[in-house]
């Protein structure tokens, strides 16, 4: 065996495709006689592509977590920075990352042929997508238990019920405290509320006792939905129902994925929208229930808190959480865009799909807190206290694409076959602690660095004039006005903000835990050891296309594993254009040494 064929700077490459001739019969499944792209396949159309986008876009992060922010920091005010930060990181990087996949029609992975030392980033963003949709499957699998279970009449976790197990702190509503009473003989005793009223007697400072309370539903998550165990070190036995949902959560997504984006493209119309006309029915019942106006006043009204803007906290959560409601990052942007046809506006897109995902979050946040209102009102509580309690099997394919192309059937169903094996921890009695392990390390530090190395491999090695350049050719050439902005985001405010939450994020680092439950130090260290795994592909890469790269010194070295691929550029060959015609013939590209040292502006 060669040399060249040990060389990992060399791509998977493919053969640059040309128009079909007149006659020619398309026999690929994942390619319909319209596409341009007849090895990958395109989406069928433009509303299959935005539903797809929006759907991977808009989730729990709109529906509870942004609600539970704007309460937590200073109410409707928290829309302030909210919007800023999707100004400042959001949508740039949107923007950025559906360009990037749409002009190379190729992967997270096999698009970094434009920056070949930093490929480690896109692996890094496949190996966190997979370790996330590992668990998240685990979600959609209580999900579906739920579904099955609200077949039943009455609910089964409407009321502490016996027959599924509920003790005596069970209760409806909080059991009122008692009172440890010293009486007038000198005799303590243990009385309620009742007592203490009807006595006209009150409990000294220091007496109460308070009585340990759930609520049907969290007893019934706990006892009979995960059954779950005091600890992620009593793995227990896997709970069989949880593993027969969590099996047809995979089998709808093997099916979903089947052909491509001509079968995930369809089952987008339901998935995208059905959780909108949920959203709807939600709010019109939630605004028509006793006390819904205390839960919308919590969240938009007179406790609007103004003094909140001053402190970094809500900056920071306003930043994280537009940075991952809008799945950035991630390479899963990179994956659908590269489906996109060449010409497709993904300007318009950015802008669309950030602006519905924002108005998803705030519109949210009127059904959650019009149902809030109304539980505190039934409880007679304070609103504060209720609301208190694809992308790997493209980047396979993309890779060796001679090889599975013809094969996806098999790819999909033996991929999502091995997740589903993969995952099964997650439905033990001890699930419950290892969904929450892997997200708090693994949907974090690993993402922001994988965005904050994008950000300036595109803007500053690769080149942000360069980079806008490739856009131009797939929307048309814009003003220099028109691109100031996004300059401006690209060079130098989004990596900076990116990076300050990086840095804040780690000083304000917290050991995990699942409600009061602290996880044991072996399981940290676990949780440690798979964001590493994750992120070390980077420098791992980068080095290994150093050494391998041509060059006497270091400074050359380094220099040549920043050109771009010979065969970079838009995958089809009459997308290419004069200027990767001619860069294709020449033995020059730029360099990231040349880059970084010029201004990228």
């Amino acid at each position: 065996m060669d040399k060249k064929e040990l060389d990992l700077s060399e791509f998977s490459q493919h053969d640059r495709q040309t128009p079909p001739q007149e006659g020619t019969v398309v026999t690929n499944d994942d390619v319909g006689e319209n596409d341009e792209n007849l090895e990958r396949g395109n989406w069928s159309s433009k509303t299959d592509y935005f539903l797809s986008v929006i759907g991977c876009a808009v989730g729990l992060s709109n529906v509870w977590r942004f609600p539970y922010l704007a309460y937590r920091n200073g109410g409707g005010v928290f829309l302030i920075p909210y919007t800023l930060m999707l100004a400042l990181i959001a949508m740039p990087m949107f923007f950025l990352e559906s360009s990037f996949g749409q002009f190379a029609s190729l992967g997270p992975v096999a698009v970094w042929k434009a920056v070949p030392m930093l490929q480690g980033v896109g692996i890094t963003m496949v190996l966190s997508s997979t370790i996330i949709d590992i668990t998240y499957n685990c979600i959609i699998a209580y999900s579906l238990y739920y579904l099955f279970a609200s077949f039943q009449s009455p609910l089964p976790w409407a009321d502490c019920f016996s027959w599924w197990g509920a003790d005596e702190t069970c209760s409806r509503t909080p059991k009122d405290p008692l009172c440890n009473l010293t009486l007038d003989h000198g005799y303590s005793e243990i009385v309620n509320t009742t007592w203490l009223y009807v006595n006209n007697e009150t409990c000294p400072n220091g007496s109460e006792i308070y009585v340990p309370h759930q609520g049907p539903s969290e007893q019934y998550w706990d006892k009979v939905v995960l059954r779950r165990s005091s600890s992620v070190d009593e793995t227990g036995e896997i709970v069989w129902y949880l593993a027969l949902c969590l099996l047809l959560a995979w089998v709808i997504v093997g099916a979903a994925l089947s052909k491509g984006v001509k079968s995930s493209g369809k089952v987008v119309y339901f998935t995208a929208t059905f959780p909108y006309v949920v959203l709807i029915i939600l709010l019109i019942r939630g605004l028509t229930l006793e006390g819904a106006y205390k839960g919308i006043e919590f969240y938009i009204g007179r406790q609007s808190d103004f003094s909140k803007l001053t402190q970094a906290e809500v900056w920071k959560d306003a930043a994280t959480q537009i940075f991952y409601s809008l799945a950035v990052g991630w390479g899963s942007l990179i994956t659908l865009s590269s489906y996109n046809k060449f010409h497709n506006n993904c300007y318009i897109d950015a802008i669309v799909v950030c602006v519905v995902n924002c108005a998803t979050s705030v519109f949210a946040g009127f059904v959650i807190f019009s149902i809030l209102g109304h539980m505190a009102h039934v409880q007679d509580k304070p609103v504060s206290e209720v609301a208190q309690s694809e992308a790997i099997i493209t980047t396979l394919l993309d890779q060796f694409p001679k090889l599975l192309r013809s094969k996806r059937l098999y790819l999909t169903s033996g991929v999502c076959l091995l997740f589903y094996f993969l995952s099964l921890v997650c439905v033990t009695q001890a699930g419950i602690y290892w969904i929450s392990l892997i997200d708090h390390f693994c949907a974090g530090w690993g993402i922001l660095i994988a965005a904050v190395l994008e950000l300036i491999s595109l803007s500053w090695i690769y080149g942000v004039n360069r980079f806008i350049k490739d856009i131009e050719m797939m929307i048309g050439e814009r003003t220099w006005l028109f691109w100031l902005w996004w300059r401006v985001c690209w060079v130098f405010i989004s990596p900076c903000l990116l990076a300050v939450i990086f840095f804040w994020s780690l000083v304000t680092y917290t050991p995990p835990k699942y409600g009061p439950v602290e996880f044991p130090f072996w399981a940290t260290a676990l949780g440690w050891c798979m964001m590493t795994f994750c992120v070390m592909w980077i420098p791992t890469i980068a080095i290994v296309r150093v050494v391998q790269a041509e060059g006497l010194t270091l400074y050359q070295k380094i220099s040549a594993a920043c050109k771009s691929a010979p065969d970079w550029g838009p995958y089809l060959e009459q997308h290419r254009g004069e200027r990767y015609r001619k860069r294709a013939d020449s033995t020059e590209a730029p360099n990231c040494v040349q880059l970084l040292a010029t201004p990228a502006m």
